[in-house]
């Protein structure tokens, strides 16, 4: 990324997806959770509260812990899903702006290359029409 004023520049569709997702506050939600399920701290701590759990607070821990963690597993894969969709979409996004500018880029270049085709032509044909014609 570039540094324009101190501030990095990011790709217009990456501007337009954090603009999108700032205003829906479910998605705020999914993304926070997805990014702290998705750290160091969130094992750390259910290696802690199941060991406490384990040891503590049940003389037969299993059933329960089972049934938590069958459950917690179905929400968790769920955030997985809604991130991975949320960057399928991004993506697309991003491909098709992409896919538009290149398409523009060549335009702009095709008829950059008529033009200069053109000058060029021209140029030849008053050099080689000098030439021609006799000088007086």
């Amino acid at each position: 990324m570039s540094q324009s004023g101190g501030e990095p520049r990011h790709h217009p569709v990456v501007v337009a997806h954090h603009s999108g997702r700032a205003e829906d506050v479910q998605l705020r939600v999914a993304d926070a959770i997805t990014k702290f399920a998705g750290s160091m701290p969130f094992v750390y701590i259910h290696a802690v509260v199941f060991a406490v759990w384990m040891v503590f607070c049940e003389s037969s821990p299993w059933p329960t812990l089972t049934l938590v963690v069958s459950l917690e597993a179905i929400f968790l894969s769920t955030f997985v899903m809604i991130g991975q969709n949320r960057q399928a979409a991004f993506q697309q996004m991003k491909a098709d702006h992409d896919f538009i500018e290149q398409e523009l880029e060549l335009k702009t270049n095709t008829e950059l290359t008529r033009a200069i085709h053109a000058m060029t032509m021209e140029l030849h044909r008053r050099l080689v029409d000098d030439e021609v014609e006799p000088s007086p």
